[in-house]
């Protein structure tokens, strides 16, 4: 358990900083997940899917990158 003001992961929330407001595939350890990045918290992200915020836990995400367009 991580204590209150602390990053678990502080590469990954430095990343994932980086990649907010663009869209964004992410697998945790149930499913994978594709939208926009909204925000990124200590211990949560914040992904849009079809103008919903979904919660994913930093501790659960198994990897993640930038969605691409295929045309």
């Amino acid at each position: 358990m991580t204590q209150m003001g602390s990053i678990s992961n502080p590469y990954l929330y430095e990343t994932l900083n980086m990649m907010v407001g663009q869209p964004i595939v992410v697998q945790t350890e149930k499913n994978i997940q594709q939208g926009k990045l909204i925000s990124v918290l200590p211990d949560d992200i914040v992904v849009e899917v079809s103008r919903t915020p979904f919660f994913i836990r930093m501790e659960e995400v198994l990897w993640v990158t930038l969605a691409t367009n295929k045309k």
